[in-house]
């Protein structure tokens, strides 16, 4: 397990380039697998949950090669339906390659995904929307067999917004006959960029960016090159480096639509911010302010894979905040850890009181998950003396460098 050691007190200074998007990327990867062909990626991260998807990709039969942030993926032959136990439980966007497979093979084999320890992020919604379009399930021991014929048209309505399930609806669809309707559909814009992704490839997806979704199926795709977005959760987690550390920092490129939930804390915490030319320039010299009161929801509301930098940045604000989670019932990982810090945090079911104070103060914390680990990156800035982040790999799942990117803008970071 490797470390991360930062000595904190530096003021973020300078312009930092923001990679592709994770969640973005991940269900393009799994599109590939319905296109006999190759899907050429550009603008990759190069992080670990992408190359765990490399290798479940090379496990069913799939090509993957590399030319530095470019991605090239050649899935004309597959071998298997089968995900192996080693990946899948790494990973929880393996699920999204269940409804490709069902799609191209008419059959998936794999364990339950698994992930960050963020909360329970059931499938209980994707194995219904299966099920609705004809596909039988049986598990055995943890594991999920499934099998499907030809899939006709259908239409769904999802039972609560959900991404992954969004994305496995339109991935099961695209190949099949007639129109598919997917209803109270998930709006965040790394599903808009999936179907985006796959249109480019020859599918017929309408509404992008609504709750209602319309796919006509298609007989096959081919080839495409498109670009991955960049990461708005990696931007927002560095404009919170910048917020937390009172520094003046430039993010590009950034979509400035994607960003206006988080940008709208910042603006309240006392950051100024102007959008230009597809960069982002901040002015975070008087961010001090806490917020009476926020909550993470779906898009276009507060990213929940915000709330932990944001409690960090909080710890150190001017009065109380209270912030609360209504996404994930286990995301306050990070404040036990803030807490060794001496940050004021009291959780209270899904609420987090906290109460700001001038410094925190260096030590051994570690991370328990991606955005957690990041978070404790932030408070580590400011905190006096030394801080050693444990677990490492956890923030390498989301984040390519987050060690060099910090360091070109001035901060104090290595890791062993």
């Amino acid at each position: 397990m490797g470390n991360i050691h930062l000595t904190g007190g530096t003021s973020l200074e300078g312009s930092v380039g923001i990679q592709g998007s994770k969640n973005a990327v991940l269900p393009m990867m799994a599109a590939a697998l319905l296109h006999k062909g190759v899907t050429t990626l550009t603008n990759c991260p190069l992080i670990r949950d992408v190359f765990c998807m490399v290798d479940i990709l090379r496990s069913l039969g799939g090509m993957v090669t590399w030319e530095e942030h470019t991605m090239h993926i050649d899935c004309s032959h597959l071998r298997r339906g089968k995900i192996p136990e080693e990946y899948a439980v790494r990973m929880r966007s393996s699920i999204t390659c269940m409804g490709s497979l069902l799609a191209r093979i008419g059959m998936c084999e794999m364990p339950y995904p698994g992930g960050c320890m963020i909360g329970q992020r059931p499938i209980d919604v994707h194995l219904d929307l299966f099920r609705h379009m004809g596909t039988q399930i049986v598990e055995r021991e943890g594991v999920l067999y499934s099998v499907c014929g030809r899939c006709h048209g259908f239409t769904y309505k999802f039972p609560r917004r959900s991404v992954g399930a969004t994305e496995n609806g339109v991935l099961a669809a695209v190949l099949c006959d007639g129109v598919t309707r997917l209803e109270n559909c998930a709006t965040e814009p790394e599903v808009g960029w999936m179907c985006r992704c796959i249109n480019s490839m020859g599918g017929k997806i309408e509404g992008i960016g609504s709750k209602i979704l319309q796919i006509t199926g298609v007989p096959g795709l081919h080839d495409t090159t498109f670009a991955v977005p960049p990461d708005r959760i990696v931007a927002g987690t560095y404009l919170c480096a910048g917020a937390i550390s009172r520094g003046k920092v430039v993010l590009e490129p950034v979509i400035m639509e994607e960003m206006q939930a988080i940008l709208a804390v910042y603006k309240k915490m006392g950051g100024q911010y102007e959008g230009k030319g597809g960069k982002l320039f901040t002015n975070s010299a008087h961010v001090h302010l806490a917020v009476p009161f926020l909550e993470t929801a779906v898009y276009p509301g507060l990213p929940t894979d915000l709330q932990s930098p944001l409690l960090s940045v909080l710890s150190v604000a001017s009065g109380v905040s209270i912030l609360r989670e209504t996404v994930f019932e286990n995301r306050f990982l990070a404040a036990e850890q803030l807490q060794k810090m001496g940050a004021c945090i009291r959780i209270y079911d899904r609420e987090a009181k906290v109460t700001g104070k001038e410094t925190l103060t260096g030590c051994e914390v570690v991370a328990q998950e991606l955005r957690g680990g990041a978070a404790l990156v932030l408070a580590g800035l400011v905190a006096s003396g030394e801080t050693v982040i444990r677990n490492a790999e956890y923030i390498e799942r989301g984040y390519e460098d987050i060690c060099r990117d910090l360091g070109n803008l001035g901060a104090r970071i290595h890791k062993e």
